[in-house]
């Protein structure tokens, strides 16, 4: 455990610590703060020191290029997240349920909860989710923790850091603060912090400290080790100036109050190995150079002038000659312009191409992925495959947010998403052409067997089911696509709801998956006979397994007597394989 008499002087401890760096590996010292600072000030073209001084020092930000390729590339939408009904007798409610969650989660601000994560897992190699008890979980920006375990955050307890303002404060009595566990209430402790809103521009300061910590912190005498979520503030007495800390809020916290996510994990260390710091070197080095080249070009933009004459400068003064003026040197001396062309400019450009390059080789960002144009020359079909493999990373971290986001939504969001669901709710809902077909093709079932059994009923002979069919699918067509969905109270009340993540047609390339088919298409109609040879059809079949086509997207090929005299032509096969090749 700790030796500090309270808790108030073991924060002040842990967060005087904290600038202490770790050793991750022999030869390898490591600071969360020093990190995260870093990274920060490198995002938004920043120099690491001297920061006020711009004069000649300009940034060639080369970072947020290739940091935008992460968000777009490993963030996902919404509608990635399926949600279903785990029931047999029940499932084909869960297309409803999908469709009531497409409106439900933008609602509740679920799109920016990922793109959060997302930014925070790409700008610091981590990213950390609070459950705050509401549908949408908070993401914690790592700026704002004051201390923590920098081998591994989530082993110990940690520390953050908000700064508030009197009416932020105020909110924070609906979560509690101020009540439970308090020693102060919220209105006293903004009363005794006046002073210290002065100094930081009217902002108070108040940690937030969650792990396991004595129980005589919370309660009781007793030293063992609880789990608890403390919020502590503190003020200067005005008659010494003296430091003191009150309690806002103390309770048990549950284990699962915070989630960590590390898509690219570094042994010994707390925060993963993110996309900035990947450009610590390239983005320092760029800078050294576009410094070095803006002091040539200082330097070459001085028109100077050397003489033999020693007494020209005091006679002459070539700022306030006339145009045309004749200058006169004594015998025998000469004047001329000092040379100050900057002939290492191409050394300092060439270094800033090796360096950029060297920043796209690392973050698998080439010019496709970056959207820039290739190179001149480059084929088309090599610039496709570049693009394909340079997303192949991006895919496999956006594979770990992913499965992140389904255990946050399994424990935490699925509950508020069931308790909005089983009220009475009203939609409006644009349907897919897929879509469209399915649930055009159920009605229409559905109202023949009701048309049917009451024609029965009533003695009469039943309409022809084909015709009839036609009938009610020209009818609902003319309805549109646009289609008002009503969800009756209770009706989904207990059903169980679990979600899935389907980011596998997001890692399509949808213009190369079109091209394949067309190719197909092509080949169908120029060949037909392809679909009407036993042998060939399995030939055709492989071909679009290795092409990353599903055979059974085009149908089941008919069924025809092999004739043994027929002669199987090879070229069509051949032709469409290396198309798709």
């Amino acid at each position: 455990m700790n030796n500090a008499s309270d808790i108030y002087t073991w924060i002040k401890e842990q967060e005087g610590g904290f600038n202490r760096p770790i050793e991750v590996v022999d030869g390898w010292s490591w600071s969360f703060k020093e990190h995260v600072r870093r990274c920060f000030l490198l995002k938004h073209s920043q120099f690491e020191r001297n920061n006020d001084d711009r004069e000649l020092r300009p940034v060639k930000n080369i970072v947020r290029g290739i940091l935008d390729v992460r968000y777009r590339t490993e963030g996902f939408d919404v509608k990635d997240i399926e949600p279903y009904v785990n029931d047999s007798k029940n499932f084909h409610k869960s297309f409803i349920v999908k469709k009531f969650h497409e409106d439900w989660a933008p609602e509740n601000k679920i799109d920016t909860l990922i793109d959060d994560i997302v930014e925070s897992g790409s700008d610091y190699g981590a990213a950390l989710v609070k459950n705050i008890n509401e549908a949408r979980p908070e993401v914690v920006d790592m700026q704002s923790i004051v201390f923590c375990n920098q081998h591994n955050l989530m082993s110990r307890p940690f520390g953050i850091k908000h700064h508030m303002s009197p009416d932020e404060l105020r909110d924070m009595e609906a979560m509690g603060w101020g009540k439970e566990g308090s020693t102060i209430d919220i209105e006293s402790f903004i009363t005794l912090t006046e002073d210290e809103q002065k100094k930081n521009d009217g902002e108070i300061e108040v940690y937030e400290v969650y792990g396991i910590l004595p129980e005589k912190w919370l309660k009781g005498e007793s030293k063992k080790g609880v789990r608890q979520l403390q919020v502590v503030g503190f003020y200067r007495k005005k008659e010494n100036n003296e430091e003191q800390g009150v309690t806002l809020f103390k309770s048990k916290a549950p284990r699962d109050l915070f989630k960590m996510v590390i898509p690219d994990p570094v042994y010994n260390r707390a925060l993963g190995w993110g996309c900035i710091e990947a450009l610590f070197d390239p983005q320092v080095w760029t800078n050294f150079s576009e410094i070095q080249m803006m002091e040539m070009l200082a330097a070459a933009s001085k028109i100077l002038f050397k003489s033999t004459d020693p007494a020209f400068k005091t006679r002459n003064n070539l700022i306030d000659v006339d145009q045309m003026e004749v200058l006169s040197l004594q015998e025998g001396r000469d004047i001329a312009q000092l040379d100050t062309y900057p002939r290492n400019m191409a050394v300092f450009e060439n270094s800033i191409r090796k360096w950029q390059e060297q920043a796209m080789f690392i973050e698998s960002s080439n010019e496709g992925v970056l959207g820039q144009q290739p190179s001149s020359g480059t084929p088309f079909k090599l610039y496709e495959a570049q693009i394909i493999e340079g997303k192949g990373v991006h895919n496999y971290r956006q594979g770990k947010y992913a499965v992140f986001m389904e255990e946050i939504y399994r424990e935490w969001v699925l509950r508020y998403f069931e308790k909005e669901i089983t009220k009475n709710q009203k939609f409006l809902k644009e349907l897919s052409a897929d879509e469209m077909q399915e649930v055009m093709e159920k009605i229409v079932d559905n109202k023949v067997n009701t048309i049917e059994i009451e024609a029965v009923l009533n003695g009469e002979i039943p309409q022809d089911r084909e015709l009839l069919k036609e009938e009610l699918r020209a009818s609902f067509r003319k309805g549109g696509s646009n289609r008002a969905f009503e969800i009756f109270k209770d009706e989904m009340k207990d059903l169980p709801i679990k979600v899935k993540m389907n980011i596998a047609n997001k890692q399509k390339n949808l213009a190369l998956l079109t091209d394949k088919v067309v190719n197909v298409l092509r080949q169908f109609i120029a060949t037909p006979q392809l679909r009407q040879d036993p042998d060939m059809v399995k030939l055709l079949n492989t071909i679009l397994e290795s092409s990353g086509l599903s055979p059974i997207i085009f149908g089941p090929s008919p069924v025809v007597m092999q004739q043994p005299q027929q002669q199987k032509g090879i070229a069509p096969l051949q032709e469409l394989a290396a198309q798709n090749a």
